[in-house]
C-alpha cells in the first residue's frame, strides 16, 4: 500500500546538477491533503477583473458626484487636499507591516479603491435611508437624537460590512496571497484607509462650507476642529475597526478546510467585534469632552496598542516560518546553507539587496528582491501544506516558485550568502530533515 510522505519531506525532489534544467517529478501530496476544487464565480479571470474595474469606476463617479453635491466645488477641493494628507502615512505603515511577504500592488489598489468608492457609496446610501426612516418613525421630541442613534447603531453595521466585502473577495479569489494574520490586517487596513479618505473629504468639505456660510476661519473654525479630530487625533480609527475583521480572516486562513464551522464563525466574530468598536467610537462622540477623551485614552488606545503588538509578533512569526520550512529545500539542494538564515532576517535581506545594487546595479537588486519574494512564498506554501490548508494547485505552484528561484540563483545566492554572515545564527536543535526511507536522499555533489 502506497503511503504519502510526511509533512516535513521536500516534495519537489532534489535539485538538478549544475548546468542542467530543473525537472519536477510528480510526487504524492503531503499526508492529510484533502481538497475539493472550488468553482469560481466567473471562469474567465479577465471578465472578473474587468467587471470589478467597471464596478469600482461607476461607484467612484457616483460617490464623486454625491460628495461634490453636498460640499460644493470649493469645499470638495479643500476636503480633498486635507483628507489626502494621512493616506501616505497609513499606506506606508501597512506596507511596513507587510515587509516579509509584500502583497501585490494590484491587491492593495483594489482594497483601497473598494473602500474609497464601493464601500463609501453603500454606506452613504444605507445610512441616509436609515436616518430618514428613524426621523419618520420617532416622536418629534426625539428627532434630535435620530442622527446619534444612526451613527451609533446603524453606521457601524453598514460600514464594517461594506469594508469587509473587500477582505472576503480577496480571501476567496486571491487565496494564494492570504497566509495569515498580517495579510488580513494589511488588506483590511488599506480598505479602511480608502474608506476614511472619502469620508474625510465629505466631513472636511462640509465643515469648510459651514465656515464659509458663518464667516469662521483660522483655528477656531469647524474645519480646523474636524481636521484635528479626524486627521491628527484618530487617523487609525477606521483601519483599527476593520483590522479586527482582517484579523478574523487571517486566522481563518490558517485553519484546515475541513474546519468549516470555525472558518465561518471566526471571521463573523471578528466582524462583530469591529462593529462594536466602531459603535463605541461613534457613541463617544455624543458624550461630553471628558467622556470622549476617556473612551479614547482608556479604550481605543489600548486596543490599538494590542493590535499593533499582535501584528508585529505575527510578522516575526512569519520570519520564523521562513526559517523553519526552507531548510527542507536546502537539504534537497535547491538552496545553499546560508539562505534560510539570511531569508529569515529583515536585516540580511536588506544587506543582500544593497550588495547586489552596488555590484550589479538596479537589475541585480531587483533579481535579489524577486528571489527573496519567491523563496518566502515557497516557505508559506510549504507551511500551508504542513497545516493541510494548501490549495489544489499546490504541486504546480511549488514547481513554479522553484523555477523562478533557479532562474535568479546566480545573482541572489552569493548576495544572500554574504549577508548571512552579518546575522547572528539562532540556535536550532539538530534534526534529520531527510527520513531514512527517502528514496532519493540528499543530492550528490557534482565536481
Amino acid at each position: 500500500m502506497h503511503e504519502s510522505p510526511p509533512h516535513h519531506q521536500p516534495i519537489a525532489g532534489p535539485a538538478p546538477a549544475h548546468g542542467q534544467q530543473p525537472s519536477f517529478p510528480a510526487l504524492p501530496a503531503p499526508a492529510g491533503w484533502r481538497y475539493k476544487p472550488r468553482r469560481a464565480l466567473w471562469d474567465n479571470k479577465a471578465v472578473r477583473a474587468g467587471g470589478l474595474i467597471l464596478l469600482l469606476a461607476l461607484c467612484g463617479l457616483v460617490i464623486l458626484a454625491l460628495v461634490r453635491e453636498q460640499t460644493g466645488t470649493e469645499g470638495f477641493l479643500v476636503g480633498l487636499g486635507l483628507a489626502v494628507l494621512p493616506v501616505p502615512l497609513l499606506v506606508a505603515a501597512f506596507r511596513w507591516m507587510d515587509r516579509v511577504e509584500p502583497k501585490p500592488w494590484r491587491n492593495l489598489i483594489f482594497a483601497f479603491a473598494w473602500g474609497a468608492c464601493a464601500a463609501t457609496l453603500l454606506a452613504i446610501l444605507a445610512n441616509g435611508y436609515a436616518t430618514k426612516w428613524l426621523l419618520s418613525t420617532v416622536d418629534a421630541a426625539q428627532r434630535a437624537d435620530a442622527n446619534t442613534w444612526g451613527a451609533t447603531f446603524v453606521a457601524p453595521v453598514v460600514e464594517e460590512s461594506a469594508k469587509a466585502a473587500a477582505v472576503l473577495l480577496l480571501f476567496l479569489y486571491r487565496r494564494r496571497d492570504f497566509n495569515g494574520i498580517v495579510d488580513g490586517v494589511v488588506i483590511a487596513g488599506i480598505t479602511a484607509t480608502g474608506f476614511a479618505f472619502t469620508e474625510n473629504i465629505l466631513y472636511l468639505g462640509n465643515a469648510f462650507a459651514n465656515d464659509q456660510s458663518f464667516g469662521y476661519s483660522g483655528l477656531r473654525s469647524t474645519t480646523a476642529a474636524t481636521f484635528f479630530i479626524r486627521v491628527l487625533m484618530s487617523p487609525f480609527a477606521h483601519p483599527l475597526f476593520t483590522s479586527m475583521t482582517g484579523l478574523g480572516f487571517g486566522i481563518a486562513a490558517t485553519l484546515a478546510p475541513h474546519r468549516r464551522v470555525r472558518r465561518f464563525l471566526v471571521p463573523l466574530a471578528a466582524l462583530l467585534t469591529a462593529m462594536v468598536l466602531h459603535a463605541v467610537w461613534n457613541g463617544s462622540a455624543s458624550l461630553p469632552a471628558i467622556g470622549f477623551l476617556a473612551v479614547y485614552s482608556l479604550f481605543m488606545v489600548p486596543v490599538f496598542g494590542a493590535l499593533t503588538w499582535l501584528t508585529i509578533w505575527s510578522r516575526q512569526n512569519e520570519l520564523r516560518t521562513v526559517r523553519a520550512h526552507l531548510p527542507a529545500y536546502q537539504a534537497a539542494g535547491w538552496l545553499t546553507p546560508p539562505e534560510p538564515i539570511a531569508l529569515s532576517s529583515m536585516r540580511a535581506r536588506s544587506l543582500a539587496r544593497d550588495l547586489a545594487r552596488r555590484t550589479g546595479g538596479p537589475t541585480a537588486a531587483r533579481a535579489v528582491a524577486e528571489y527573496i519574494s519567491f523563496a518566502t512564498s515557497l516557505a508559506f506554501l510549504r507551511q500551508r501544506a504542513h497545516n493541510g490548508t494548501a490549495g489544489p494547485d499546490f504541486t504546480s505552484r511549488e514547481q513554479e516558485l522553484l523555477h523562478h528561484l533557479w532562474q535568479r540563483k546566480h545573482v541572489a545566492q552569493p548576495a544572500l550568502a554574504h549577508a548571512a554572515g552579518a546575522v547572528p545564527r539562532p540556535f536550532v536543535p539538530t534534526q534529520q530533515p531527510w527520513p531514512s526511507h527517502q528514496p532519493w536522499g540528499p543530492p550528490r555533489r557534482h565536481h
